[in-house]
């Protein structure tokens, strides 16, 4: 009896899931509607970046190559690299003229700041200041703010098309939004990335469906932090990245600081930016999940014992129902552990035709959510043990005041 109660509450979650959840498994949410602003507003491109010089070679040309029509600028903010990036950030762009490249390192960040805000504070900061120095006998910032008009917060991993930020902006002006994000396409080369990265932005757009955030009276609020347009505007309003200082999950937080403060803000999936960082092992995307998941969920024991339990009767439950009423003879159990899983598996499906990766993979989504299950657990207990949110030699501690 309890199996066939337990498969049918996961069919029942199903059906909400698939009908009732903004359609977060289709994957048509990309960049709205847009035309050519009459006057293009400057951009600055912020690039934290810390022991990035593996990627750096893959990324960093594709921003300095932006075809956009007015007036951009980069900012790579070396945040205490011991592998040469600033170096290597400098002869790349001496290798390929395009848009103007500054690097700045403004050192360790100070208690109660997580690395890439400290950058990111530094980096828009030196923007703005050096925008306000060459418009002194031109015109400054608009919307209230000196300095750029827009900032493009993309992570040094991060690969734009030519035309990449002229179609945010483009987007932007065109709608009146605040903050506009593309979930840059992960890179899936690897039987381990094939595995957990398209699971990775499905279960996001489950969390965080894209329909909903971008209604213009959304209440959800989440954004992609590989690549946000903001304007200058909108993050002074949301005293933004100080009001954020502490998040280890950066790119929700922004979007809510945005939006609390009266921005409208857009999320998508990219079809022209994508990520060029490798997770080749399992250990790779465990170390790239398991540093947030439990951040996540406030560091609260109830959410997570909550979440373990919906993961297992959400994602576990319909397999075993299907194949323990087959093998005991009870056609109901089998029956909803069955279209359960079919559900599960259809609504996969569209993520795995964005990712390009063959449909066989959409019943194996159970194992894919029991190794995240295990990856949230295991981040839990790295938080317990004093390891929590660990990324590149750096431990953040649950924060105080965000």
């Amino acid at each position: 009896m309890g199996l066939l109660i337990a498969a049918y509450a996961s069919l029942a979650a199903w059906l909400w899931l698939t009908l009732a959840q903004g359609m977060f498994w289709r994957t048509d949410v990309r960049l709205p509607p847009r035309t050519a602003p009459a006057r293009w507003p400057s951009v600055a491109i912020v690039v934290p970046a810390r022991d990035e010089a593996e990627v750096l070679p893959r990324s960093l040309p594709s921003l300095l190559a932006q075809d956009y029509p007015g007036d951009a600028a980069i900012v790579l903010v070396d945040d205490g690299s011991t592998d040469g990036t600033a170096v290597l950030a400098l002869r790349l762009a001496a290798e390929q003229p395009g848009l103007p490249l500054t690097v700045i390192s403004p050192g360790d960040p100070p208690p109660g700041w997580t690395g890439k805000l400290w950058a990111l504070r530094h980096g828009i900061a030196h923007a703005r200041a050096a925008y306000a120095f060459t418009q002194v006998n031109g015109s400054a910032g608009h919307g209230g703010a000196p300095g750029p008009e827009f900032l493009l917060l993309t992570d040094a991993d991060i690969a734009h098309e030519p035309d990449s930020l002229r179609e945010l902006v483009a987007a932007a002006t065109t709608a009146g939004l605040d903050l506009v994000s593309q979930m840059a396409r992960l890179r899936v080369v690897s039987p381990w990335e094939r595995l957990v990265v398209p699971a990775f932005v499905y279960f996001f757009a489950q969390l965080y469906p894209f329909r909903r955030i971008n209604r213009p009276a959304a209440r959800t609020a989440a954004a992609a932090g590989g690549c946000v347009l903001l304007r200058t505007a909108a993050a002074v309003r949301a005293d933004v990245p100080d009001s954020i200082r502490q998040a280890v999950i950066d790119d929700v937080s922004l979007a809510r600081a945005v939006q609390r403060s009266g921005g409208r803000i857009w999320l998508g999936l990219a079809e022209r930016v994508d990520s060029v960082r490798p997770y080749p092992r399992l250990g790779d995307l465990w170390r790239m999940v398991s540093r947030s998941a439990y951040a996540q969920l406030r560091h609260q024991p109830l959410l997570l014992a909550g979440t373990v339990a919906g993961l297992v009767l959400v994602y576990l439950v319909p397999p075993a129902a299907l194949f323990a009423g087959l093998a005991a003879g009870r056609p109901a159990v089998a029956w909803a552990g069955g279209l359960a899983w079919l559900l599960m598996a259809g609504t996969y499906l569209p993520m795995l035709r964005h990712y390009r990766q063959p449909a066989v993979l959409a019943p194996l989504l159970p194992l894919t959510a029991l190794l995240y299950l295990l990856m949230t657990v295991d981040s839990a207990v790295q938080h317990y043990r004093g390891r929590g949110a660990a990324w590149k030699g750096r431990t953040y501690a649950r924060p105080t005041d965000v």
